[in-house]
């Protein structure tokens, strides 16, 4: 067993574009690796300046060049004012405490409604209104908890943990910050830890840099191949996937390349066949299977594809 930790924030972009190669080493690897989830905190209130020059068609234009490069869904949606993230990173550390292992999911809705609708990380009735849309999850219990004694404590700890990448391989890279002081790792870090040995991937990183330092830690994980079709993946991943995490999973070879444009036509296929249910999301779509699916209907996923 590896662990692995992730230090993280639902406001990065980065972040967020790295989800793809994320599947990939989640679907690849399986059950020999144990998760764990911490929360950076990258802004805990807006400064005077950042507030007074926030541009909103500045930073609806910044993320175009993530979605050409990286392919994850952007609603290119402008929103009214620069936002802190700890309220949103309080909500996932709170979902860890009052269902562990719910984190997970909590982190991708906030991250999936932060990119593609007008959601901002610091209003608590928009986090509660984005995580009311995730099947098995306790909005109000969550959002609730926020200023609870317990979640602002373990918050404290995460942020304290996310801020000793001093001397790390990370540092050494330049993918730390010192925004607010310390020396923090940057969204996301990954550090892969096995019978003593600790190897860092610090800030994005393609997928060939997460499986090298797994390569080196373990010659003998097992590797679980590509699937001939998305089926297999829309299974694994009942909550769905985007269109480039789904290119990315179905990539084969040592330096797999993923074909966007054809993995969409066979996704395509597979709704109208009835396999799987389309969500549009911003210029893409969440993609699901049928049997999992409860939004949207499979009569509205059609209407979609015309």
């Amino acid at each position: 067993m590896i662990d692995v930790t992730l230090y993280t924030d639902a406001a990065c972009p980065w972040a967020y574009s790295a989800n793809p190669a994320l599947r990939v080493i989640e679907w690849r690897y399986g059950d020999q690796l144990s998760w764990r989830l911490v929360m950076i905190g990258l802004r805990e209130e807006v400064s005077e300046g950042a507030a007074s020059t926030y541009d909103p068609s500045r930073a609806v234009l910044g993320h175009v060049t993530f979605r050409r490069h990286y392919g994850m869904p952007f609603g290119l949606v402008p929103k009214p004012r620069a936002a802190a993230t700890g309220r949103g990173c309080r909500a996932v550390v709170s979902a860890r405490l009052h269902d562990p292992g719910s984190e997970w999911r909590v982190l991708r809705a906030l991250q999936l409604a932060n990119f593609t609708t007008p959601l901002l990380l610091d209003d608590d009735e928009l986090i509660r209104e984005a995580l009311r849309r995730v099947t098995g999850i306790d909005a109000d219990a969550i959002v609730d908890r926020l200023d609870d004694e317990d979640v602002v404590r373990a918050y404290e700890d995460d942020r304290a943990e996310a801020r000793m990448a001093a001397g790390t391989a990370a540092e050494s890279q330049k993918k730390t910050s010192t925004s607010d002081g310390p020396v923090r790792f940057t969204a996301p870090s990954l550090v892969f830890e096995r019978a003593g040995q600790r190897l860092v991937a610090g800030g994005w990183q393609p997928i060939l840099a997460y499986d090298v330092l797994l390569a080196n830690l373990d010659q003998s994980l097992r590797r679980t191949p590509p699937p001939d079709t998305p089926e297999p993946l829309l299974e694994r991943f009942p909550d769905g996937l985007t269109t480039a995490e789904v290119a990315a999973l179905l990539a084969d070879g040592p330096d797999p390349i993923a074909d966007v444009e054809e993995t969409e036509r066979g996704l395509l296929e597979l709704v109208a066949g009835g396999g799987a249910v389309r969500a549009p999301l911003g210029q893409d779509a969440l993609w699901r299977a049928a049997t999992f699916a409860d939004s949207p209907t499979r009569a509205e996923s059609a209407a979609a594809l015309a």
